[in-house]
């Protein structure tokens, strides 16, 4: 782990496009700003250890809906006929 001193309004660049800014200090609170792509997840660890969770539930469900039938497509169940309807 790098650890780094800053004051408010310095920066750390990571990768080239990702800046870490110390907004304030107050106390033992420390306010950081953070500018990421939109394609770079930024949570705190407590939301992502929430969203890491539901996860698997998330993906069975995509997962489901990808082996969903049309709307009004028949559907053969054993001896008899269904329409999707969803």
């Amino acid at each position: 782990m790098l650890v780094l001193s800053r004051r408010p309004g310095e920066e750390i660049i990571i990768d080239g496009n990702i800046r870490v800014t110390v907004v304030s200090v107050k106390g033992d609170r420390v306010r950081i700003g953070i500018a990421a792509p939109a394609s770079v997840s930024v949570d705190r660890a407590e939301v992502h250890a929430r969203r890491a969770e539901f996860e698997p539930v998330l993906v069975a469900a995509a997962a489901h809906d990808d082996e969903s039938v049309p709307l009004g497509e028949v559907v053969r169940k054993g001896s008899s006929e269904e329409t999707a309807v969803h």
